[in-house]
């Protein structure tokens, strides 16, 4: 009875260490893609953005995971999980860059 219940959690271990494992990938996989996709969201947008590479970079990654999730969650194919991806990234750059202080400071009345 023992090596019967060794045996059951030694396989429930390997099923939760193997699911964890294609977590990660899928991760490393969806930062690896939205490194591109924050390119591509710049690209979209008319004009030259004030914004650096990385926080181009972090909105990218951002916008990649949220896409996958939301792309899972209505069980969409991979072309609209990139074209999400794609105008979350876009809207997230155009959001960064109105924050990041390009409009000229007020002067004193």
């Amino acid at each position: 009875m023992g090596v019967i219940v060794v045996l059951v959690v030694l396989i429930l271990a390997l099923l939760l260490a193997g699911a964890l494992v294609g977590l990660a990938f899928e991760l490393l996989w969806l930062v690896l893609t939205g490194l591109i996709i924050g390119g591509l969201g710049r690209l979209v947008l008319p004009g030259r953005q004030q914004i650096g590479l990385l926080p181009t970079a972090l909105v990218g990654i951002a916008a990649s995971l949220l896409g996958g999730v939301l792309a899972d969650v209505f069980d969409a194919g991979w072309i609209v999980r990139l074209l999400v991806a794609v105008a979350l990234a876009a809207i997230g750059v155009t959001l960064l860059e109105s924050r990041s202080g390009t409009a000229s400071p007020r002067t004193p009345a």
